[in-house]
């Protein structure tokens, strides 16, 4: 079956969800500067939550661009990472509004773990369908980026518990890593 109603499904849903997140962030009750220093956890985790947000739709419309079509797996491994992501909202006010307290910081990570992890599943998932010799295979065949990032993952966790601005910082790291563009799909389709 073609991609496109899965590609425009996806895109509606992660504008929805960055639109909850922005949506959720409230204004502040005074006019002077001062009165911003309360928001700044809460805008903090935002702009992280955003990222994140922006690369998961960025590296979402590559994928299906490398894809020829999809199939009820893909769908279903689809609709999974679609469900980690929707659950970005809820631990980004959470986190933010608790001034980065190790709980929601772990169940920040917890999410981002399991979106990794639904994406990955979601890859294998179109690697199945297209075949490991097809054009999509030979664009995603190395895989680091995403192995490091669910290693950091697995170990910022439990380093919320000790120290939830590290467990953060490390959450930024693999962001910061993932906003270098992964260029491997775009030089297998221009070849």
């Amino acid at each position: 079956m073609g991609k496109g109603r899965l590609e425009a499904f996806s895109d509606a849903v992660i504008a929805i969800i960055l639109t909850i997140m922005v949506l959720e962030m409230k204004t502040p009750h005074g006019a002077d500067v001062e009165a911003l220093r309360p928001l700044f956890p809460v805008f903090l985790s935002y702009v992280l939550s955003f990222v994140y947000l922006g690369i998961y739709w960025n590296n979402h419309h590559h994928l299906f661009q490398a894809a020829r079509q999809v199939n009820g797996h893909t769908l279903l491994a689809n609709m999974h990472l679609l469900f980690w992501l929707s659950l970005i909202p809820f631990v980004t006010g959470w986190m933010g509004e608790n001034h980065f307290e190790k709980m929601p910081v772990v169940f920040y990570g917890i999410v981002l773990l399991f979106a990794a992890i639904a994406y990955f599943i979601l890859t294998q998932s179109l690697l199945a369908h297209h075949g490991r010799d097809s054009t999509l295979a030979i664009a995603i065949k190395q895989g680091f980026k995403e192995k490091v990032s669910l290693a950091v993952y697995a170990a910022a966790i439990p380093l919320a518990f000790v120290n939830s601005w590290l467990a953060c910082a490390l959450y930024g790291l693999v962001a910061a890593m993932w906003l270098i563009p992964d260029r491997r799909i775009e030089k297998t389709l221009n070849q």
